[in-house]
């Protein structure tokens, strides 16, 4: 026996209770607004009720026919919790197979509150199956779905309340008011939409304006660079003409004084030597003996110290003495080693008195000075810094200066006018010439960059150009994040500190209907004992181009949220793509 029945979702009624060996929903069939149909859906009962039953069915469906007559809606008549997308698997004069064609059951089975379906679509309006999943229409606002566990369980999930229908939750109807919600956040969104989509047509019609104010630089500067490279070659060969005999005339002058100072270290060694022989020939008897040359201990040759008669003999020439004529000879052996009389002699090196260096040595631990020494050390170079007179008070006799080295008397004389003309046309000609060579290393660098930033991606229409070469700021309670755009992501602390790379730039990275959503920072600075730092920087419509947040979702891995009007799209796209539509 089958009890005709309805389901209204304004008048929602508890289920008849029908007796049965299987559990029974409460209505395996809801009538819901949308359809020009108003027929009714039955109630299976099963065959074996008893009397009571009987009349319990037939009052309940007399209350449920007054209820649908008073029901203004018109409804689309399905199986609870089953989308409009679905009905035509939802047949009630036929068998119902699963969903994944498991199997293939009475249609009366369908939400009777007992799983035969593995894939729980046979109780779309019941909590029996685990992994079943529930509909909500959701009038007025959007159609969703949610766990079949659910339904019934005293907490009001669809906005239309239909999920608690035999629970005896007090729930409220709030989809038309989430739905006036939504459309006013709709339609703020699509005010920022329509204006910046309006920035974004400038932005394009301003790139198109780069683009060509680029490509005419190019040319430019590409015409320019084969007159300068004629130019720098013509000035090459000026330089090199100029150069020729700026070398000739350095080079005899350099010969002339080289061929003077010979003569004038001659005449210094000639002078030295007679010096020599005065003070070698002690009794002034015009010869240079053997016994006179033994007084001079450095001309030792075995380094015993002394120089002996032999030693001395060897040094004359094998002879007892020699004269002026014949000291020639013998100055050429000794005057590497020969100390002049006349010559001031240096003090010996004060030795270390044995007993401190014993006690030095005897006690390494002291031979590095502990903190405090060196502390009491640095006070008492500050007291003394404080009293620099008293230092000069004490300071060491004066140091006699050295005498000039015979190179420093023998500076080489300044060029002849003649040499000078030459060495200025020299001059000249290269400045000329390393003047040219600049201004063609600056155009060269002025077409890379510009060839860089044309080579770049910025988007189907250049709509991303005008971030080129561009920086914006973010700053947080502790750092300051930092965005470049197609340069890179930096980090810095905001009360001081050296500032951290987050990554250069990489790639688009968005999904493949529009990748340019997403962009990618990568190969930043390594993080300790993890990866180098990375960021994904999420690109959303705004009126404003601004960085509007930072997070680390992983571990050496940023977020950035970057708004821009870079990517705002048509407002009818937007407005269809985020509008739902009600199902009935």
């Amino acid at each position: 026996m089958k009890q005709k029945v309805s389901y209204s979702s304004a008048n929602q009624i508890r289920a008849p209770q029908c007796a049965s060996a299987r559990p029974v929903a409460a209505f395996p069939f809801a009538k819901e607004e949308g359809s020009p149909s108003s027929e009714s859906r039955y109630l299976r009962c099963p065959h074996r009720l008893r009397s009571s039953s009987m009349m319990t069915c037939a009052a309940l469906l007399i209350v449920i026919g007054m209820a649908v007559s008073s029901a203004a809606a018109v409804e689309v008549q399905r199986p609870r919790g089953v989308p409009l997308s679905k009905r035509q698997f939802y047949e009630e004069n036929k068998p119902f197979t699963c969903l994944d064609g498991s199997r293939t059951i009475p249609f009366d089975r369908v939400n009777d509150d007992y799983c035969d379906c593995r894939d729980g679509s046979d109780e779309p309006g019941t909590a029996a199956c685990p992994n079943g999943s529930f509909h909500c229409t959701n009038s007025g606002f959007r159609p969703t779905f949610i766990p079949s566990s659910r339904i019934n369980d005293g907490i009001c999930d669809c906005c239309d309340t239909t999920d608690e229908y035999n629970s005896g939750a007090k729930c409220e109807n709030t989809c038309k008011e989430l739905g006036r919600k939504e459309h006013e956040v709709l339609q703020k969104m699509a005010e920022i939409t329509k204006e910046g989509f309006l920035l974004k047509q400038q932005l394009i019609q301003e790139a198109k304006n780069r683009q060509q104010e680029k490509q005419s630089k190019l040319t430019e500067l590409q015409n320019n660079k084969k007159e300068l490279e004629e130019k720098v070659e013509a000035l090459r060969t000026v330089k090199e003409t100029a150069e020729q005999p700026e070398k000739e005339a350095k080079e005899r002058h350099l010969k002339a004084w080289e061929e003077q100072k010979a003569i004038i270290r001659a005449e210094k060694d000639k002078a030295k030597m007679a010096e020599a022989f005065l003070e070698l020939d002690d009794d002034a008897d015009g010869f240079v003996a053997v016994a006179e040359l033994q007084t001079h201990a450095e001309l030792d040759t075995d380094a015993d110290g002394t120089v002996s008669e032999t030693e001395a003999q060897g040094l004359l020439g094998g002879v007892d003495h020699v004269d002026t004529a014949s000291f020639e000879k013998v100055w050429d052996n000794i005057k590497d080693k020969y100390v002049s009389e006349s010559q001031p002699v240096e003090p010996a090196p004060v030795d270390t008195p044995p007993e401190e260096s014993g006690k030095l040595a005897d006690n390494d631990s002291e031979q590095y000075p502990s903190d405090d020494d060196v502390q009491e050390e640095e006070e008492e170079d500050e007291e003394e810094d404080d009293y620099p007179e008293e230092d000069f008070d004490k300071a060491p006799p004066t140091v006699k200066t050295p005498p000039k080295k015979d190179e420093d008397e023998e500076a080489m004389p300044p060029y002849d006018d003649e040499t000078r003309v030459l060495i200025d046309a020299a001059q000249k000609a290269r400045d000329n010439f390393e003047e040219s060579e600049r201004a063609l290393r600056d155009v060269d660098d002025q077409m890379k960059n510009i060839e860089k930033e044309i080579s770049f991606d910025f988007g189907p229409d250049s709509e991303f150009s005008y971030l080129y070469s561009q920086c914006y700021e973010l700053t947080t309670s502790e750092y300051i994040y930092k965005l470049c755009p197609f340069n890179r992501v930096s980090q810095k602390p905001k009360y001081g500190g050296s500032e951290t790379n987050l990554g250069t730039w990489g790639t688009w990275a968005g999904p493949e209907d529009n990748k340019y959503l997403l962009m990618k920072y990568e190969h930043g600075t390594g993080c300790w004992q993890g990866p180098n730092r990375s960021t994904t920087v999420k690109l959303t419509c705004g009126k404003e181009t601004t960085v509007m947040s930072t997070s680390e979702p992983s571990r050496c891995e940023y977020l950035m949220e970057f708004t821009t009007p870079a990517v705002c799209q048509e407002p009818e796209a937007v407005i269809s793509s985020l509008h739902g539509h009600d199902e009935f």
